[in-house]
């Protein structure tokens, strides 16, 4: 009605080719996401698994006499590791608790091994 001839014809040969773009368009929507998801993985994924692994070998790496931070708050020296996941602390002279070795969540200090020289010398 009111279309100019060449409109018409522009819109004609503007939608013979529309399916190629429509096409790089899909997959340029998809590239924020991955984008996204990358940037997530190195700020966040990451730096969690490596935390993760540090607790793992901490508690692995709990023996008797190490001054420990329970996920409580509880400040206390480890008494007895046991292999089925617990350990005893010790919090006040005479009172120990039992507690489960993942929810220690800080060593504070580690006892100095004994040296062979000096209880020798003495």
């Amino acid at each position: 009605m009111f279309i100019s001839p060449a409109f018409a014809q522009e819109i004609a040969v503007g939608s013979g080719t529309a399916a190629a773009p429509a096409q790089t368009s899909s997959l340029l929507s998809i590239a924020p996401m991955v984008l996204i998801f990358v940037v997530f993985y190195f700020l966040m994924i990451r730096p969690q698994q490596k935390k993760v692994r540090e607790h793992q070998k901490m508690v692995e790496g709990l023996r008797r006499g190490d001054k420990v931070i329970t996920s409580g708050g509880i400040i206390g020296k480890i008494v007895k590791v046991s292999d089925d996941n617990e350990a005893t602390v010790e919090i006040a002279d005479g009172i120990q608790i039992r507690v489960v070795r993942s929810t220690i969540s800080q060593v504070l200090s580690k006892p100095e091994p004994a040296n062979s020289n000096s209880s020798a010398a003495a």
